[in-house]
């Protein structure tokens, strides 16, 4: 008896050119627009992302989330002058989260950056 087992996930092909596309974006750049312009920009983009690869198995997808959260965390630490140290940066994202917790599409997923 033959059995073929199919487990429908993101593949490591989709997840390195969706990767190259969040480098691509520079978030962490782009210190010239505002938390929300980010979000609108983005937003979209994660969106379909997470409803067509993660419908079945989000877990493949929570480190790739986690790294758009880090950019972003980066993004914090390069506009805001007093926001420079690790420790400060974590404090304004963990209340940016609490006073924002739909911002970005993908925080109902992985609010966390690490």
């Amino acid at each position: 008896m033959n059995f073929t087992n199919f487990l429908p996930a993101v593949s490591k092909e989709a997840l390195k050119k969706i990767g190259r596309e969040v480098r691509s974006w520079r978030l962490h750049m782009q210190i010239h627009l505002t938390f929300h312009e980010l979000a609108r920009r983005i937003n979209p983009i994660v969106r379909g992302w997470t409803q067509y690869y993660g419908a079945h198995y989000r877990s493949l997808l929570h480190p790739l989330l986690a790294r758009i959260n880090a950019y972003l965390v980066r993004w914090i630490r390069r506009k805001y002058r007093r926001l420079r140290s690790f420790k400060k940066a974590h404090a304004c994202w963990k209340r940016i989260i609490r006073q924002h917790p739909r911002l970005f599409a993908h925080w109902a997923w992985t609010p966390t950056f690490w």
